[in-house]
């Protein structure tokens, strides 16, 4: 498998598998990405497939915020979200970003559970984040040459997650 950055030609996978992934997500915005932010968009291919990506961008001066990941249907569990992850914590900690930033929804236990092993930590619940009024858990993890290896230095201890009232972003979708 080969990680690298998303050319326009690669549009139509990267439609197919963002809609198997997400029901909640604008296509068009993969597009406005790329645009604003070559080095923040990468796909995963494998013989010739592209089989997952994910997209990050910088959220302020000092922290890069991974704004989608999916693999395709049928290559999951294949270690190929973990080696995207990786490859985009790498383009941010080349940024001098010192931290990096997430959010997933509070039932897909097997995503955070999967960052979770990579080093974020979940920080806070955003009340009713995405459309359909699910909440979404907000982890973080600091960047370093091994991304993989490092936490934030205040870590949760019990798993205790504090709830935030106001959504911090409204839309996700309209970067």
């Amino acid at each position: 498998m080969n990680i690298r950055r998303f050319v326009p030609d690669d549009f139509e996978d990267i439609l197919s598998i963002e809609q198997e992934a997400f029901s909640d997500h604008n296509p068009l915005v993969y597009i406005n990405f790329y645009e604003m932010n070559v080095n923040g968009f990468l796909v995963a291919v494998e013989d010739n497939t592209i089989v997952g990506f994910v997209v990050g961008y910088q959220l302020n001066e000092n922290e890069g915020r991974i704004f989608s990941l999916a693999v395709k249907d049928g290559y999951k569990g294949r270690g190929i979200g973990t080696r995207l992850i990786h490859s985009i914590l790498k383009v941010f900690y080349e940024n001098t970003f010192q931290t990096a930033s997430l959010e997933v929804r509070i039932s897909n236990v097997r995503a955070q559970q999967l960052y979770q092993r990579i080093g974020f930590v979940p920080c806070w619940i955003e009340k009713k984040y995405y459309f359909d009024g699910e909440d979404g858990v907000i982890m973080k993890m600091r960047t370093s040459p091994q991304c993989s290896s490092c936490v934030l230095a205040n870590s949760l201890q019990e798993h205790v997650i504090p709830t935030r009232h106001e959504p911090v972003f409204k839309n996700p979708g309209s970067i």
